[in-house]
């Protein structure tokens, strides 16, 4: 299994940046990961989407200055995001890499009907966040708004049935129980299969 890890954290001192080891660590103890590929967005990506009249949206899946993105994409047997959760979403940044990369003719294609066809089937998806408030904030306050983003308006939309999400809250606690979590997510990497 190929596995493409996408991190997105500004401070390489972060709990992301804790968790995106943990993932490495057990991903590389893990016989059934053959090859793993990291991705540190603030590194590698520019920000946002810049379009005007020679570049289009419409032609995103051919932009040659993402085509080392898009090949890491079908490479991938899994894709993890490790992120933060900022005002019960994901970072600017990890959203500008999915307008920029999940484009039609790449990751999905109209086919005339009322859905796409999803383009990135057979891909199983892991998202690794955490947050200040209480675990259960996004479910009861904000009607799921982070799951239902990513797993229907994004990865269900381009073909991606697997879905797998692991969501800690209370972060900043000293009763967050950090390293407890940590060691979760290490030992599911560690013995994950596809």
């Amino acid at each position: 299994m190929k596995t493409l890890v996408i991190f997105t954290h500004p401070n390489h001192q972060s709990l992301s940046y804790a968790f995106l080891q943990e993932v490495i660590r057990g991903c590389k103890d893990n016989a059934n990961i053959e090859e793993i590929k990291v991705v540190d967005l603030y590194e590698e990506v520019q920000p946002g989407t810049r379009l005007n009249e020679s570049k289009r949206r419409r032609d995103m899946h051919i932009d040659p200055s993402l085509a080392k993105y898009r090949d890491q994409v079908k490479w991938a047997d899994k894709i993890v995001f490790v992120y933060p959760i900022w005002w019960g979403r994901p970072p600017a940044m990890l959203l500008g890499y999915i307008d920029q990369m999940f484009a039609s003719g790449f990751a999905y294609k109209e086919k005339g009907g009322l859905l796409p066809e999803g383009l990135l089937k057979g891909k199983s998806v892991v998202c690794v966040s955490t947050m200040k408030g209480p675990t259960y904030y996004p479910l009861f306050w904000l009607n799921n708004a982070h799951k239902v983003l990513m797993r229907k308006a994004l990865f269900q939309f381009v073909g991606i049935k697997k879905v797998k999400f692991f969501e800690f809250g209370s972060m900043e606690s000293p009763k967050g129980r950090q390293g407890e979590k940590l060691q979760k997510v290490y030992r599911y990497f560690k013995t994950v299969g596809r």
